[in-house]
């Protein structure tokens, strides 16, 4: 079902190339370089283990991911990005989660199918590209069907999205930012803008524009975009971005629900909710630009 077809062999060269990497960890455009097979740690905070903090239907996605049985999402521990204002700091910055084997999750992924979920829905996956790359695989070979969902912050390598190049059917990136100083002073990732629109190109490549059968997304890339307050220039320019450099198609979330969480309340600047006027604004941008926001 994902975006090309490869034959089983070349996928599992894929997956012991990509635990490989984990020996010198380069994932992720950190390159740490810590070897994770002895334990060792670095940016993510994540050994070579596979860490959770929960999994099950949810219903507050984006209506194509969700349908009558929810999206099948599955919160992995850990992050490459510190967003100082993440409304999930607990499992991304503060690492709370269980450890579960590679064949454990493959039985979270057929439970979730079977309880009628229309996705898997991996939420900050990118440091478990490894493991997440054989659950699929193993997966698949008992049954499962429906489209798995790689729902990352847009800070991936695009080395390691090739890797991903047949496992993943539906790629949703955050574009947070596309200034550096914006991004290094909110993700400490100053090279955040540039990884970003590499990596959205490269998914594209693999899954291009969103299709939708019977109102559930199948295969696509969607990209979501987090308004944050005096940000109606940034969306402009991510806005402008994804007309000019990917496509006009492109299925965008242009997300208002923005609220001070975690360290936002030491940045004055992004100590409040956005407003409806801001909303508003970015919205007449994106229909200026051509874009259909759903």
């Amino acid at each position: 079902m994902a975006g090309r077809k490869y034959p089983l062999e070349i996928l599992s060269q894929k997956i012991k190339l990509a635990y490989a990497r984990l020996s010198k960890c380069d994932l992720c455009p950190r390159e740490c370089r810590v070897n994770r097979l002895k334990g060792e740690r670095g940016y993510c905070g994540m050994d070579a283990g596979l860490y959770i903090s929960s999994f099950g239907p949810h219903f507050g996605e984006e209506p194509e991911l969700v349908g009558k049985g929810g999206s099948g999402t599955i919160f992995l521990t850990g992050c490459n990005l510190k967003c100082i204002f993440c409304q999930n700091y607990e499992i991304s910055h503060f690492m709370i989660g269980k450890r579960y084997s590679v064949e454990e999750l493959v039985d979270i992924m057929l439970y979730l199918q079977d309880r009628g979920c229309v996705n898997i829905n991996f939420v900050t996956p990118t440091h478990y590209t490894p493991h997440i790359m054989k659950a699929i695989f193993l997966a698949r070979e008992r049954g499962l069907e429906i489209p798995v969902v790689y729902n990352c912050g847009g800070y991936e390598k695009v080395e390691t999205l090739k890797l991903l190049d047949g496992f993943i059917d539906i790629y949703m990136p955050d574009a947070k930012f596309m200034e550096p100083d914006l991004s290094g002073r909110y993700l400490d990732a100053c090279d955040y803008p540039q990884v970003m629109r590499e990596a959205i190109k490269e998914m594209y490549i693999q899954v291009r524009d969103m299709v939708i059968e019977n109102g559930i997304a199948r295969k696509g890339l969607l990209i979501r975009h987090l308004i944050m307050p005096e940000g109606i220039e940034n969306a402009r320019k991510i806005l402008e971005f994804i007309a000019r450099e990917i496509s006009i198609h492109t299925y965008v979330n242009i997300m208002d629900q923005y609220h001070p969480c975690y360290r936002a309340a030491d940045f004055p600047e992004i100590n409040r909710r956005v407003s409806s006027q801001e909303y508003r604004q970015v919205i007449k941008i994106a229909h200026a630009l051509g874009f259909l926001i759903r």
